[in-house]
């Protein structure tokens, strides 16, 4: 089934009297379960590709369906509900909050949508065990390891039991051993619990290990390549 699709995705950007397009009419389909990567030079357009799968930001035509429902008429509240109920989000900075400790921070998309902060707890403390850090779960991001950061960040994503983990760049700050501990979860996680995953990214050890790549280049999709 269907997760995610794009139809004839468009996104310009007007810089005063310059007009940048970045997407041009995009169309993407995402299954259930797949593991993939939208690559490509600086400028190919695939953050804003990301950004608009994942809601973040509106198409200046076209639109995203996520499982079937269309985003394009949903008031603000509405697309909030939609991706906090259906997308995680993992990121190149691991964007933790520093004051809180890493319990806190995979506890917080829940609490945000008013999850009783038992349920929570008990939802984040079985994640942290299962990314590997039941012996860290006290610990604030500055205590932390780059990998340990990366892990809570995962965990954070999946909390919600999301549709599609959407992740920018999650191996760019990781040293190799690092970075192929965090893609053997991030595969591990995507067998087990049946997440699709989006990775925009440069990098070849990921490149390497997702099942299809997606080519982007001058906002145009001029490769989709399934592998196996």
């Amino acid at each position: 089934m269907k997760v995610v699709q794009t139809k004839k995705l468009k996104k310009t950007y007007h810089f005063g009297d310059t007009e940048v397009t970045a997407l041009r009419e995009v169309c993407l389909d995402i299954e259930e379960e797949e593991f993939i990567a939208v690559w490509g030079p600086s400028g190919s357009g695939k953050s804003t590709l990301c950004n608009l799968v994942g809601l973040l930001d509106t198409p200046t035509s076209g639109e995203v369906l996520i499982r079937e429902t269309s985003a394009k008429d949903l008031n603000d509240a509405q697309r909030s509900d939609l991706r906090n109920s259906s997308i995680g989000f993992v990121f190149q900075n691991f964007n933790l909050i520093p004051v809180l400790t890493a319990l806190e921070n995979v506890m917080l998309p829940l609490q945000v949508t008013g999850v009783p902060v038992v349920e929570a707890r008990e939802r984040a403390q079985k994640l942290l065990q299962e990314v590997d850090l039941g012996d860290r779960m006290g610990h604030r991001p500055v205590k932390m390891s780059g990998g340990q950061q990366q892990r809570v960040a995962i965990a954070r994503a999946l909390v919600t039991n999301p549709l599609l983990v959407l992740a920018d760049e999650p191996t760019a700050n990781l040293d190799t051993k690092n970075a192929n501990l965090i893609i053997d979860l991030m595969r591990r996680i995507n067998r087990d619990c049946g997440a699709a995953f989006l990775f925009s990214t440069h990098d070849d050890r990921l490149l390497d290990r997702v099942d299809r790549r997606v080519h982007l280049q001058d906002g145009v999709i001029i490769e989709d390549d399934r592998r196996g």
